[in-house]
C-alpha cells in the first residue's frame, strides 16, 4: 500500500509544470489555485481509487469532499501553492490514508527539493529511505515554524501575540509558507515547534502522522487530536514537554478556537 501511494505520488508530481501553468482565485487575491493543483489532484484521484476501489476523497480542489467511507485519502495536490507559482522550491504534494477515522499513511513529496517524507502508523517516519526523529532540543532552543492565518487576516494580530510570546522564550522563528513541509521539518529535526492558527485536514493529515510517528506531539488547542471534517488549530512539539509548554502560550492568548468552519 506505502510503496504503490508513493509511486502514485511521484507519478503525480509529473503534473507540478515549471512553466505554462494557470493562475485563479479563489475567492480573494491571496488564496489561488494553479491548473498544476487541478491536474496533480485528478491524477492522484484517479490512481489511488486504483489502489482502494470504493474509497472516498477529501480533497483541497473542485470541493471533492466524499468523507464517510471506510477509507478517505486526504489529498492536497500542491501545498504551498503561492510558492509554487512564483517559482519558490518550499512546495508539495500531501497525501494521506484514513481508516475508519484514523490516519494510517502519510506520504508528502518535495520534487523541487528532492525531499520524500513518508510514514504508515506505528512504523516510524522515513525521508529518502532514512528514518527521521524530532529533535531533542530544549525549548529556549527551539526554533517555531508558524504563519500568519493568510486567509483569514483577522487572526492575524492573536498569531503574532503568540509567535512573540513565543519569540522571546524559545531560539528563533521561521515561516516557510508549506504547513505540510514545516510538520516534516519537525519530524526531521530542522523546528521543534509548529503553529498555525487555521488549518485545513489537507494541510496536515499527512505532515502529523509523519511528525508523530517522528517522536513529534501534535494536537489542536484543547489537546485533543486535529478534526479531519473541517478546520482546526494545530500546534506541534518535538516531544510532550515542548508541546505543553508552547500550547501553554498559545491558550494565554486563545481561550477557545474563534472559529467553526
Amino acid at each position: 500500500m506505502l510503496q504503490k501511494t508513493i509511486d502514485a505520488v511521484k507519478r503525480a508530481a509529473d503534473y507540478m509544470v515549471t512553466d505554462g501553468f494557470s493562475i485563479e482565485r479563489k475567492g480573494s487575491v491571496v488564496n489561488i489555485v494553479t491548473s498544476s493543483d487541478v491536474a496533480v489532484q485528478n491524477y492522484l484521484c484517479k490512481e489511488l481509487a486504483r489502489i482502494i476501489p470504493g474509497c472516498g476523497f477529501y480533497c483541497e480542489e473542485e470541493n471533492v469532499h466524499d468523507p464517510d467511507k471506510e477509507y478517505v485519502w486526504v489529498i492536497d495536490p500542491i501545498d504551498g501553492t503561492a510558492n509554487y507559482a512564483r517559482g519558490i522550491d518550499a512546495c508539495c504534494i500531501s497525501v494521506a490514508l484514513r481508516h475508519a477515522g484514523e490516519t494510517v499513511l502519510g506520504v508528502v513529496y518535495s520534487p523541487a527539493r528532492n525531499e520524500l517524507y513518508y510514514a504508515e502508523k506505528g512504523s516510524g517516519a522515513w525521508m529518502n529511505g532514512k528514518r527521521i526523529h524530532a529533535s531533542g532540543r530544549s525549548f529556549k532552543e527551539s526554533i517555531l515554524c508558524t504563519a500568519m492565518s493568510i486567509y483569514r487576516k483577522e487572526y492575524a494580530q492573536t498569531c503574532s501575540d503568540i509567535i512573540m510570546d513565543t519569540f522571546f522564550q524559545a531560539n528563533d522563528v521561521r515561516r516557510f509558507g508549506s504547513a505540510a513541509l514545516e510538520l516534516c521539518f519537525l519530524a526531521r529535526g530542522l523546528c521543534e515547534l509548529f503553529f498555525e492558527m487555521r488549518l485545513q485536514p489537507w494541510d496536515y493529515a499527512a505532515g502529523i502522522l509523519i511528525a508523530e510517528e517522528a517522536g513529534g506531539v501534535v494536537s489542536s488547542l484543547d489537546g485533543r487530536s486535529p478534526r479531519y471534517d473541517g478546520p482546526d488549530l494545530i500546534c506541534g512539539g518535538n516531544n510532550a514537554e515542548n508541546h505543553s509548554k508552547f500550547l501553554g502560550i498559545v491558550r494565554k492568548h486563545l481561550d477557545s478556537i474563534p472559529y467553526i468552519d
